[in-house]
């Protein structure tokens, strides 16, 4: 197991709200040392998972079960100050009281994070240009995220879980969040979480990846596995739609006579050579077009 990092066990995970279920019956594991991504559409549980994962709510039923980065024997997170001193969870603001300045935030964060690296937080607090003399209500949307975003990065958490953290930056705040999350996690390996619904723009950083569709758990895969599951089929038009009759077809582009189309299903060697025989080209599928097919009905009779 990674030294600076906790691995993360549900069981029969639930959570309801006024009897309706935000979470079902979940199972999952996350490994230590990765970074693991989070993904459903909105109302999908993922904040909920969020917040029991990190001992802001308890579960109803099921449990929860942290182990690492000194914890030896699993431990639940409610209530649990050994745990949670070890997890981060920030959500899109940082959870920063409005009427404390950002370096009263800081210096916050500092006393409560065990692990809290004040370098970083500067370098990043300049990166993202975030001033420490405003209080919280002065400052922008896109501040408060970016301040959220420095606060998860710099909290060196052994569980740091990213709940849509950097939906209010903008294009290129974002792709620095990006960079610096890679760039410090490759320094200082831990278990992150990024909970969002932006597939394309975090596929690459990626290692596994959870899927959840109203409160249960549609898949939990590598994410080499999970794009294995899928390919883009590109030739003439006709042999690409003789090939793919018998598949789940995501998406299908088509430009004069030659078509593209995006498949779910197993392409075993035996169905690559026949593709390859007929002149079509194989390639990789994108994880956000599994992630919309994997989350909607799926048509009755497709092979997948």
């Amino acid at each position: 197991m990674t030294e600076h990092a906790l691995s993360v066990h549900t069981e029969n995970l639930s959570v309801r709200f006024a009897g309706t279920p935000a979470l079902d019956r979940l199972d999952l594991r996350l490994a230590p040392g990765k970074i693991h991504g989070l993904l459903g559409r909105n109302g999908s549980g993922k904040s909920t998972l969020a917040a029991v994962l990190a001992g802001f709510r308890q579960p109803d039923e099921g449990e929860v079960r942290i182990e690492g980065a000194g914890i030896s024997t699993p431990l639940a997170p409610y209530e649990n100050a050994v745990v949670t001193s070890r997890i981060c969870l920030i959500r899109e603001s940082g959870d920063v009281a409005d009427s404390l300045q950002v370096r009263h935030a800081l210096l916050l964060a500092e006393s409560l994070r065990p692990y809290w690296n004040a370098d970083l937080a500067g370098e990043l607090l300049d990166r993202f240009e975030v001033p420490t003399n405003k209080r919280m209500q002065k400052l922008s949307r896109g501040k408060k995220s970016a301040l959220g975003a420095v606060l998860g990065l710099a909290s060196r958490a052994p569980l740091t879980i990213f709940d849509e953290t950097y939906l209010g930056m903008d294009v290129p705040s974002r792709a620095a969040f990006y960079d610096a999350l890679i760039t410090d996690y490759a320094e200082v390996p831990r278990t992150i979480v990024l909970s969002t619904h932006l597939v394309s723009e975090v596929s690459t950083l990626l290692e596994d990846v959870v899927i959840l569709d109203n409160g249960r758990l549609v898949t939990q895969s590598p994410v080499d596995a999970l794009r294995g599951r899928g390919a883009s089929i590109v030739g003439p038009a006709k042999v690409v739609d003789d090939f793919t009759a018998e598949f789940t077809v995501l998406a299908e582009e088509r430009l004069g006579g030659t078509k593209s189309a995006t498949v779910l299903g197993d392409l075993d060697p035996a169905l690559v050579a026949q593709a390859a025989s007929a002149g079509l080209e194989i390639g990789p599928v994108g994880l956000q077009d599994l992630f919309v097919h994997l989350t909607a009905p799926v048509s009755k009779g497709a092979r997948s």
